[in-house]
């Protein structure tokens, strides 16, 4: 009798244990119980994604980053070098106008500038545990705070939980009204990675949501030449490791200064084109991107996360440049990927841009 009523309590105790575990979880909108609260002990998170503040950081002060990487012959490769993982967020003084302009991109075209699928829900929880959590507070102490429950944001004036929402979109948006930077989650699957959430209000001439459960292999088919990158691509994406960043800058040259740009900056199969066009210098920049690779130490999920910036063409001929870029431009109808100068719209804008360039 002594054993059946050890064995009884026993179990009544494991069962109530369970389901006191069940209630404290949070219950998402995929039905599935997790907990997504920010913890201040995660060694995963705070160790292996080293984060070094900026006490006296002075965001207004701060000009955007300039690149300038033009080459006389354009090679398609990943081209990616070492990153600190520090400096996964750069913050310059056009933040307020870009947050204004994302927020404006995500209320005017929520289905291309945000998607989600069921795996992609726990990496966009862990983004956004770990950015309003701990990396934004920690890197730019005076720019946001944080306490137990919310996340304030001194620039804008905004308050979010920090404990995720139900909805992964909402997570999202949030997302995209704090950073500029425009986010793909990626998760590894037998067939490659693949694409499990979004949010992008900077496309340069593709419609995010296109993308949204497709494979690399997939998302970069209209590229050219993109077969030559495609495995080195996957087995790269496979070994990055928590703690060890990659980055990466591209570059293309349109003809307005607008962020959001579903299509019309490339030209695909079956567009139909219209050689040298006649462009409005004062309104022609470059657009590059400086794009970050980051594994998220729970989910084990991929970020890759790129900020958008422009630069007037008129810019890069004062600062003497202008040559070099017009000799890049003209690059892409040559070295291992032709198809480029075609692709990247330089059969429409080249030939007047670069005499631009050159006068």
């Amino acid at each position: 009798m002594s054993i059946m009523f050890v064995l009884v309590a026993l179990g009544l105790l494991i069962t109530l244990t369970v389901w006191t575990r069940i209630f404290r979880l949070k219950k998402t909108g995929y039905g599935v119980a997790t907990d997504v609260s920010p913890k201040k002990d995660d060694g995963a998170s705070r160790h292996e994604l080293n984060n070094k503040p900026l006490t006296e950081f002075d965001w207004e002060a701060t000009e955007p980053q300039h690149f300038r990487p033009f080459k006389p012959i354009y090679y398609i490769t990943m081209a990616l070098k070492s990153a600190n993982p520090s400096d996964l967020i750069i913050i310059d003084r056009n933040y307020v106008s870009r947050i204004r302009g994302r927020q404006v991109t995500m209320a005017n075209h929520a289905g291309h500038a945000l998607g989600c699928i069921q795996p992609g829900l726990e990496a966009v929880q862990e983004v956004y545990s770990y950015l309003l959590g701990e990396y934004l507070p920690t890197k730019y102490p005076t720019l946001f705070s944080r306490d137990d429950k919310l996340f304030q944001n001194r620039i804008t004036g905004a308050s979010l939980p920090l404990l995720t929402p139900d909805d992964p979109i909402a997570v999202l948006r949030s997302l995209g009204e704090t950073v500029e930077d425009d986010m793909f989650f990626l998760r590894e699957t037998p067939d490659g990675h693949q694409c499990i959430a979004f949010v992008c209000c900077c496309p340069s001439g593709f419609d995010p949501a296109t993308k949204l459960g497709k494979t690399l292999k997939e998302i970069h088919e209209p590229v050219p030449s993109y077969e030559k990158i495609g495995l080195s691509m996957e087995r790269y994406f496979s070994r990055l490791e928590v703690g060890k960043s990659a980055a990466r800058v591209n570059w293309s040259v349109t003809t307005n200064p607008d962020l959001f740009n579903v299509s019309g900056n490339h030209v695909n199969e079956g567009d139909q084109i219209e050689e040298n066009i006649d462009v409005d210098i004062d309104k022609a920049r470059v657009r590059m991107e400086l794009q970050t690779l980051t594994r998220m130490p729970k989910t084990r999920a991929i970020l890759f996360s790129f900020k958008t910036y422009l630069y007037p063409v008129k810019e890069i001929k004062e600062e003497g440049l202008g040559r070099d870029l017009a000799d890049a431009i003209e690059g892409l109808k040559t070295g291992n990927a032709p198809g480029m100068w075609v692709y990247k719209g330089g059969v429409r804008w080249g030939k007047r841009v670069c005499e631009y360039l050159r006068s």
